[in-house]
């Protein structure tokens, strides 16, 4: 299978949140119209920190995306790119898509000129973190959430 990976753009909509009901599935997490069109409109303004890629095959069926964003390094006084989804269509899996999607993240945060790439994934998923270790290293931190 021949993957084309380019940025998201206005008229992506229903074919990306096909995706996104994956993902949302994936991680056991309910999504609503309400929170689909919420991400949605902070990918496609111009003003939001948050933007996307999207994995398109030779049939032009989006099979994966991936969302991230430029965030502050207070401690070394740069930016780096926040992977904060990473998402492959199942029957699509282990053909190399994650790849080139990282491998777009990747490129995108060089041409800012952004320091690194930094993500997360849950503690469970192997697959994933497979992939990580492959292109990153990981690190000694641990993660919080404080619900307010």
């Amino acid at each position: 299978m021949s993957v084309t990976v380019r940025p998201l753009g206005d008229k992506d909509f229903f074919p990306w949140l096909g995706l996104f009901e994956g993902y949302s599935a994936f991680y056991a997490s309910e999504l609503t119209d309400q929170i689909a069109l919420q991400v949605w409109s902070w990918i496609i303004d111009a003003n939001n920190s948050l933007d996307g890629a999207v994995a398109v095959n030779d049939a032009g069926d989006f099979v994966g995306f991936a969302h991230y964003r430029t965030v502050p390094r207070t401690l070394s006084g740069d930016h780096a790119l926040f992977l904060d989804d990473l998402f492959v269509a199942e029957d699509s899996r282990g053909q190399g898509v994650a790849t080139q999607l990282m491998d777009f993240t990747k490129s995108y945060a060089r041409a800012r000129k952004l320091a690194q790439v930094q993500l997360l994934t849950a503690a469970d998923n192997a697959t994933a973190q497979v992939l990580y270790d492959q292109v990153g290293t990981r690190t000694d931190w641990v993660t919080y959430e404080i619900d307010v």
